[in-house]
């Protein structure tokens, strides 16, 4: 994938030194709006559809998994990142009943681990790899990873908005 048909999104692996800020840029955005209308976030506009919240919380889970399969790409040579079972996630850790204010204040953290561990990041460093199994199984570098990571920041906000009242 190099564009993204849904948000737009597109893929450039020359960016990926940006991402940290990006990502706490785009965490911090999200967060605000869990804290501005905490008691509208729990609703789903759909079945089937998460509710902010749940993004929320999947989104935060998705820093801390980045954050450790950046730090395994770097101890070891090509590991493979098994995927973080986002679905099975809402239920098995409560998505729904978290705290908002909670989730926006680890959101934010998340997001400040994850970037930090990327500016940390050397040149042969970005060009590490491991095997990513979405969307399909495939040797990647720390440098995809990064926008892949981004990528799933910026779809999600989407997915958040699609779903806040109109102001």
């Amino acid at each position: 994938m190099t564009t993204c048909d849904e948000c737009g999104f597109a893929y450039d692996l020359d960016l990926a030194p940006e991402v940290p800020a990006l990502a706490r840029s785009r965490a911090d955005a999200i967060a605000d709006v869990l804290r501005a209308e905490p008691a509208a976030m729990g609703r789903r506009a759909a079945a089937g559809v998460w509710s902010p919240l749940e993004y929320a919380c999947h989104l935060r889970d998705m820093l801390l998994v980045q954050r450790e399969r950046v730090l395994a790409a770097r101890r070891l040579d090509t590991p493979v990142a098994e995927p973080m079972g986002r679905d099975e996630r809402v239920g098995h850790d409560g998505y729904a009943e978290q705290d908002p204010g909670d989730v926006a204040r680890q959101l934010r953290d998340a997001a400040l681990l994850f970037a930090g561990t990327l500016t940390r990041l050397d040149a042969a460093d970005w060009e590490r790899t491991l095997i990513y199994t979405y969307p399909e199984r495939q040797e990647r570098t720390l440098r995809w990873l990064a926008q892949h990571t981004l990528h799933e920041l910026v779809h999600h906000t989407q997915d958040i908005r699609r779903q806040l009242p109109a102001s």
